[in-house]
């Protein structure tokens, strides 16, 4: 694949747009920049709801949604068994007749899609935005059961993936975890990019900041986010002690932290805004004092990517790939995960400081958003997909 001739290309992903996560949020943003480009762009997703696989016809992309199932531990995930995903990968790939086929997980749909592309001679790319750890909460199981079952996940996500042509993911933390725990040869760090651009205030544009200071928390309310923390943090903060919380998202674990806000006597503190849509959430960027990521899990957080485009002060649990993010003092600080009065020390930090200073932080955090180019990474997926080996990108 030379040239600039356009290209058919299939993204497969367990979760897509309208779900609201990270895999989710980029695969729609990848569909709609290589449409832009000028590619036909198909999606293999999950369906949302009982029923056959569909076609629906989106702005960015065609998209086939496969007859998937409830999971009972979760809201929102939606299984599709092997057999039936097979087959149908098998007569889309058959019809669609891509280029590429870029998949974003080894499950499911993702492991169907590289099974099936290769069986047709297909190029592939993976990408993968999972920590097998990211399962725990919804596993009915002991804790070491828990641990054999991500050990096993990492050693197939090395078994899958490493069939594919390019390994992707967004970090080089993660990078070197998919090469450690899954056993990979070359995996090529390449971050889900932002523009950070979007998250400027306009020329002649201001937005209301709200009467009290205000920390800010978007993403998914799931276990591992550990928005809990952040709530009782709340009450320890002692040189800021009136700091309202906005939360930003749902998920299975609103009603119980809606209860926690409650039992800690901040319910007229903490405010559960739910979904919002992109405009909603880029006002909430741009009127909040700072940020908060306590997230233990994450690959990159393209939440605190946006925050920092945003021009924000940042505080992140010191876990993952959060710390790639912030240079402590500059930008915002990192916590101890866990540790509730660290992380109230912290925000107490930002937001005791004049706005001069955390103008400044902010600033700092804009240049860093600055490197994860989305027009550079979707520049290089193109040209992975066009045949590109990963190692023309590794520095």
């Amino acid at each position: 694949m030379t040239g600039d001739k356009p290209l058919k290309i299939v993204i497969a992903a367990d979760t897509y747009a309208p779900d609201v996560n990270g895999a989710a949020v980029f695969c729609f943003r990848l569909a709609t920049a290589m449409a832009e480009r000028g590619h036909e762009v198909h999606v293999i997703a999950a369906r949302a709801d009982s029923g056959p696989t569909i076609t629906e016809l989106r702005p960015e992309a065609t998209v086939h949604r496969l007859k998937s199932y409830a999971v009972p531990t979760h809201e929102t995930w939606r299984l599709c068994l092997p057999w039936e995903a097979n087959k149908e990968l098998r007569r889309l790939l058959a019809e669609i007749k891509p280029d590429v086929v870029h998949v974003q997980c080894h499950y499911m749909i993702g492991q169907a899609a590289l099974q099936e592309a290769r069986k047709l001679g297909v190029r592939t790319v993976a990408t993968n935005h999972f920590m097998p750890e990211n399962l725990d909460p919804f596993l009915p199981f002991p804790k070491f059961v828990k641990r054999i079952i991500a050990r096993n996940s990492w050693r197939d996500m090395g078994k899958i993936m490493g069939k594919a042509n390019v390994v992707t993911t967004p970090t080089p933390l993660a990078a070197h975890a998919m090469r450690e725990r899954g056993r990979l040869e070359m995996v090529l760090p390449l971050s889900n990019g932002i523009d950070s651009s979007h998250y400027e205030l306009a020329a002649g544009e201001t937005v209301e900041s709200r009467p009290y200071p205000t920390i800010l928390f978007a993403g998914r309310l799931a276990v591992e986010k550990n928005v809990n923390e952040l709530i009782e943090a709340l009450n320890l903060m002692k040189h800021v002690p009136d700091a309202h919380l906005e939360v930003v998202g749902g998920g299975e674990q609103r009603a119980p932290l809606e209860k926690l806000a409650r039992d800690q006597g901040l319910a007229d503190r903490v405010s559960f805004l739910g979904h919002v849509d992109d405009a909603e959430l880029r006002s909430a960027y741009l009127r909040c004092d700072v940020f908060c990521q306590p997230g233990t899990a994450e690959l990159q957080s393209l939440v605190t990517l946006e925050a920092l485009s945003a021009s924000k002060p940042v505080v992140l649990a010191n876990a993952m790939a959060l710390p790639h993010l912030v240079d402590d003092g500059v930008n915002g600080f990192l916590f101890e995960p866990g540790n509730r009065s660290d992380l109230a020390a912290k925000l107490d930090a930002v937001l005791a400081q004049d706005a001069a200073a955390r103008a400044a932080m902010g600033e700092a955090g804009h240049a860093k958003a600055a490197i994860h180019s989305h027009a550079k990474t979707m520049d290089t997926f193109e040209a992975l997909y066009r045949g590109a080996s990963a190692a023309q990108f590794l520095p």
